[in-house]
């Protein structure tokens, strides 16, 4: 009797939960695979948003927070009054034409009050006041002008260049101008200049 309580007892006490039986073993194992498979497709995702975000900061602060500086440039030119003489190389005219400020950046740009010189030879021979103003985001700012130039300032040497020029009819002028204001992206403030210089032919 003795015999058979000691050869119950295994079994007895297996069936209690002290040692899992085969069917447990499978079951705790496949439950545990999930487990890992989950943990490493949740891993992926993570790193792929993250991934994707480095990509999307990086483009942004390369297009919509790059700062450019706006391009400057002048419209068609209309003579209004035209006086030159080779003889006595001189020349007094006054013409209209739009200053163009070109802003290619995802903000407005506002810019100070400038000059734009305009030049025979680098020696000025007039200019014209731009206001201060500002130009939209990737839009161009348009300004109708009126300009008066003169020879009276130019030196000899220049006078004796305007005289063979004015022979083949051509008045070749250009123009500078500093144009000096900020950029607003996204509520902050960036400071750009630009500088231009422009060339035609009258």
């Amino acid at each position: 009797m003795a015999e058979k309580n000691n050869q119950a007892s295994p079994s007895a006490a297996a069936t209690n939960g002290q040692h899992p039986t085969v069917d447990e073993e499978s079951a705790i194992l496949p439950s545990q695979e999930l487990k890992r498979k989950k943990r490493i497709k949740l891993a992926i995702y993570i790193s792929a948003f993250v991934v994707v975000q480095i990509i999307v900061i990086t483009t942004f602060a390369l297009t919509v927070m790059r700062v450019q500086s706006p391009k400057l440039r002048l419209g068609a030119i209309s003579v209004q009054t035209l006086n030159a003489s080779s003889s006595t190389p001189s020349f007094d005219m006054t013409f209209t034409t739009q200053v163009r400020i070109k802003n290619t950046n995802f903000g407005r740009y506002k810019f100070d009050a400038t000059n734009v010189r305009f030049m025979y030879e680098d020696r000025a021979v007039g200019q014209v006041r731009i206001p201060k103003s500002k130009a939209g985001m990737r839009s161009t700012k348009k300004i109708d002008v009126t300009v008066s130039l003169n020879s009276k300032e130019l030196p000899s040497r220049s006078r004796y260049n305007l005289g063979n020029e004015l022979k083949t009819g051509v008045l070749s002028l250009s123009s500078e101008a500093r144009l000096a204001g900020k950029v607003e992206l996204m509520f902050v403030m960036k400071k750009k200049v630009c500088q231009n210089g422009m060339h035609f032919g009258v």
